[in-house]
């Protein structure tokens, strides 16, 4: 029977989601959390290894020769060297899907806070400040609806096309730039959209996309929304362009260092929300991915591996 290792199970479960549909399939030992000197360690002589954002480098699989299967509970695989898996005839199995509408969701819900002042109009209530107004409304913190205005998507995979859906919902102008089809220019997205919002993957075309020189195109007015990767954005020109007005605000919900570090320029900054990388990360989408893992496990130990990025 095939031994597994999980190296990384905090990631995807804090003991609100089994495991069981994964452990039950193969022998399988499980590490709630791997530092980077314990990989191949944990790996051992391990034939499955699944993991969300353990990094396995070309020295791993020098290190650990029966390693053929690595099942990520993740759509990105940048944290796998590739080139390496393919030459240990390594399999490396993806979930693509299983979070489009969750991600979608929350890169919305970062939008309505920001448009709705949620936090603010809370906080004035429960300071007292409410049952204090002789009126029976207060708006005194700006509001915008969302009707007419245009949103720039960056990246149009599924989760790019359920943000375009939900945006259409609101009456809302959709642009979209995107490499692998017909789009608008990322000048154009950039200058023409009201909000900007990142969807697409982490790689050698797209690190550092938003920098100075492309934050500069955008309305000053503008908001910025990142729910794809960190590195997507340089963030020191990101807080520079929000403590001098060249956009208005930023919801970020993924860092180029996670967590986050101490130094990172947006922490503190007062028009700049962040959450701590939760949009895949509702209960019902972690079952689903679950589920899928456990498929492309199945997949693999009948011979017809499926979803290998690097087949």
């Amino acid at each position: 029977m095939a031994r597994a290792v999980i190296l990384d199970a905090d990631t995807v479960t804090s003991g609100d989601v089994s495991l069981e549909p994964l452990t039950s399939l193969v022998d399988t030992k499980v590490f709630g959390f791997t530092s980077p000197d314990e990989i191949a360690s944990n790996i051992g002589d391990a034939e499955i290894v699944l993991t969300n954002k353990c990094r396995i480098t070309e020295e791993v699989f020098e290190k650990c020769p029966g390693l053929k299967f690595i099942g990520l509970f993740a759509t990105g695989y940048n944290n796998i060297e590739i080139e390496a898996a393919r030459r240990h005839s390594c399999v490396v199995a993806n979930v693509p899907g299983y979070s489009s509408d969750a991600v979608a969701q929350h890169t919305f819900a970062l939008i309505l806070n920001h448009s709705s002042k949620i936090h603010e109009y809370n906080d004035y209530v429960q300071s007292g400040n409410w049952g204090k107004s002789k009126l029976f409304t207060h708006f005194e913190i700006p509001l915008n609806e969302l009707s007419g205005k245009t949103i720039g998507i960056i990246g149009y995979g599924a989760i790019g096309k359920s943000v375009a859906k939900i945006a259409m919902a609101f009456n809302m102008k959709v642009l979209v730039y995107t490499r692998t089809g017909p789009s608008n220019t990322l000048e154009e997205v950039l200058k023409g959209s009201d909000i900007v919002t990142l969807h697409c993957p982490l790689n050698d075309g797209t690190k550092e996309l938003i920098n100075a020189e492309t934050l500069s195109m955008m309305k000053p007015t503008a908001m910025l929304v990142n729910t794809s990767r960190g590195g997507v954005i340089n963030e020191r020109d990101l807080a520079e362009a929000l403590k001098t007005g060249k956009i208005a605000f930023a919801a970020i919900d993924v860092l180029t260092t996670e967590p986050i570090s101490p130094d990172c320029p947006l922490l503190g900054l007062p028009n700049c929300v962040i959450t701590p990388h939760v949009a895949w990360a509702p209960i019902e989408t972690r079952v689903r991915l679950i589920g899928l893992v456990r498929d492309n496990i199945r997949a693999y130990l009948n011979g017809s591996p499926i979803n290998n990025v690097a087949g």
